[in-house]
């Protein structure tokens, strides 16, 4: 579903992302784990579409990011550490805008706002101004968001960031669900968040992947922490 092959993006002379390789199947979550800098966010936006890459290639269920970004992003339901939101909008009013902006018309549009308003824990702010909600209930309209088209593939960039640790727990619940139904791209700092929601995980270090493979397997290795610390001092 996800396949990245030989992906670099220097920013002048600097390599953030530099050979990076790996593939997603169809209808697993996966966790992109890594260090502060280490080209986990700039990986996630090239996939997006945000940003282009100095070389490599990269497709999405079968379109290529680069040739077909169009086709590639109707697949991708895509949602950043810092959500872009309009503070001014309320909240069904913005996801009612962002849903007609990939398409969504008349019942369909309505019935997928209705969706994601009750799995995001929306209903009691569905009417609030953005600018007033907390960081964490905007992590949860960036998240909505994120999931109105009901895209193929999930890009979340720390969805949990800034949440209690009720919200935590339930959001880590709704993306094992999301999991049945999507395949999801996740990156969290969070190594037990990995461990209870993703079936496979990719270390990446200093712009290149370290090691990958499925969570249980990791674990056995001496546990994900160790395995992260380890690759990450090496």
């Amino acid at each position: 579903m996800i396949h990245v092959q030989a992906l670099t993006k220097f920013y002048g002379d600097y390599p953030a992302v530099r050979d990076v390789s790996f593939d997603v199947p169809k209808g697993q979550v996966v966790g992109f784990l890594g260090p502060n800098g280490a080209g986990k966010s700039t990986t996630m936006r090239v996939l997006a579409g945000y940003l282009t890459a100095t070389s490599g290639t990269a497709t999405i269920d079968g379109f290529d990011v680069f040739s077909d970004p169009v086709a590639a992003r109707r697949r991708i339901g895509y949602m950043p550490e810092s959500c872009p939101l309009y503070p001014e909008m309320r909240v069904r009013e913005f996801l009612h805008f962002r849903a007609g902006l990939k398409g969504l018309t008349g019942k369909e549009r309505a019935d997928r706002l209705d969706y994601v308003i009750k799995r995001c824990w929306l209903g009691d702010e569905e009417r609030t101004l953005i600018g007033n909600l907390s960081k964490g209930y905007r992590q949860r309209v960036g998240l909505a968001d994120a999931l109105v088209a009901d895209p193929a593939v999930l890009i979340l960039d720390e969805p949990t960031a800034g949440l209690d640790p009720t919200q935590i727990r339930e959001t880590r619940e709704l993306i094992r669900e999301l999991g049945q139904q999507h395949t999801i791209l996740l990156s969290t700092h969070i190594l037990s968040e990995v461990e209870m929601t993703c079936q496979r995980a990719i270390i990446i270090n200093q712009g290149m992947v370290a090691t990958s493979g499925m969570v249980a397997d990791l674990k056995r290795d001496g546990g994900l922490e160790e395995v992260f610390v380890r690759i990450t001092k090496e």
